[in-house]
């Protein structure tokens, strides 16, 4: 439950600020693009695959396996452009989580500095 207050309280303060927590403007092209690329990947590697099961030339065979071998970089391409978008999010939120403590903070410390010197001053 606390879990929960606390993220809801984090939501309200960047909402106040006018900040947008959520993602940024091209994080959801990215993990679509990265998807996309990762099933096309896929499916180009397989197809490439059955294909150079039906060929009886060594030559064909072996250049739909450099293509499938290219397939499974597509793969590894969008999995990294995925990756990158769905971590970009997660250290986006932790830095913006981290400055608004950071500010609350700093606004403690100075209140306590204020009252201190208010007391200092009146003593």
């Amino acid at each position: 439950m606390l879990t929960e207050e606390r993220r809801e309280q984090f939501r309200t303060d960047a909402a106040k600020l006018k900040l947008k927590a959520d993602q940024s403007r091209h994080d959801g092209k990215w993990r679509i693009v990265g998807a996309v690329l990762m099933i096309g990947g896929v499916i180009g590697a397989l197809v490439s695959y059955n294909n150079s099961l039906t060929q009886d030339d060594l030559r064909n065979i072996a250049s739909l396996h450099i293509l499938a071998t290219a397939c499974v970089g597509v793969i590894v391409l969008g999995a990294a452009l995925y990756l990158a978008a769905a971590v970009a999010r997660v250290l986006r939120l932790w830095l913006l989580r981290q400055l608004m403590e950071a500010q609350a903070q700093t606004d403690q410390i100075a209140a306590a500095l204020e009252s201190i010197s208010a007391v200092s001053r009146r003593g």
